[in-house]
C-alpha cells in the first residue's frame, strides 16, 4: 500500500495566523487538490494529519472544523480526488497529549489504523512540528514552502534528509514521476 500523510493548513490550503475558522476562511492552494487526486488516480491513500487547537482554545467547536472538513472533502470530489482519512488533535498548544505534533501520537494512529509501518512514508508538511512528528516514526519528511514553509526552510532544526519542494503539487509530481 502507497500511503501519504499530508498536513492540512498550508499544505492544501493557505493558513492563517489566525487559524481557519469557518468552511469560508478555507481556501484551497492553487493545484493541491488537483494533486491529491493524481495521487488517488496512482493507487495512494492519502490522509491528513492535523493540529486543531483552535478548537481546545473555544475558538471554533467541532461542528464547525466537521464543516470545513466537509468542504475539503467536496472540494477534492470535486476534481476526481478524496481523503482516506483525516486524523487531527483538537488539543490546545499547552496540552500533554500525544497526538499534538511534534509528538508522533497521531502519527501512530494512523500506522494502526491502516496497519502499515510508517518507515519511508511521506510526510509532507509546512511547519517544522508536521517533519518531527514524521520523522519520529520513520516517516520521509517533506516540505513544502507554502503555508509557514519558507520559515520552517530557515530553521536550524530542519530534519536531515528533508526533501524541499514549492508546493504540495510538485512533490505529488516527483512521487508519482
Amino acid at each position: 500500500m502507497k500511503l501519504i500523510i499530508l498536513d492540512r493548513d498550508g499544505v492544501i490550503n493557505y493558513d492563517s495566523d489566525q487559524f481557519i475558522k469557518s468552511p469560508e476562511e478555507w481556501k484551497p492552494i492553487p493545484g493541491s487538490l488537483e494533486a491529491i487526486a493524481r495521487l488517488n488516480q496512482w493507487g495512494w491513500r492519502v490522509v491528513v494529519a492535523s493540529n486543531q487547537s483552535g478548537v481546545g482554545r473555544g475558538l471554533f467547536g467541532m461542528d464547525t472544523l466537521n464543516a470545513i472538513h466537509e468542504k475539503m472533502v467536496k472540494s477534492l470530489a470535486q476534481v476526481g480526488g478524496r481523503l482516506d482519512a483525516i486524523f487531527f488533535c483538537p488539543h490546545a498548544a499547552d496540552s500533554t497529549c500525544d497526538c499534538r505534533k511534534p509528538r508522533p501520537g497521531m502519527l501512530v494512529q494512523i500506522s494502526e489504523r491502516f496497519n502499515i509501518p510508517l518507515a519511508g512514508v511521506p510526510v509532507v508538511g509546512d511547519s517544522l512540528r508536521d517533519l518531527q512528528a514524521g520523522v519520529a516514526v520513520g516517516c520521509k519528511p517533506y516540505l513544502v514552502l507554502t503555508g509557514k514553509g519558507q520559515k520552517t526552510h530557515e530553521d536550524p532544526e530542519l530534519p536531515a534528509g528533508t526533501l524541499i519542494y514549492p508546493d504540495l503539487a510538485t512533490v505529488v509530481a516527483d512521487l508519482i514521476a
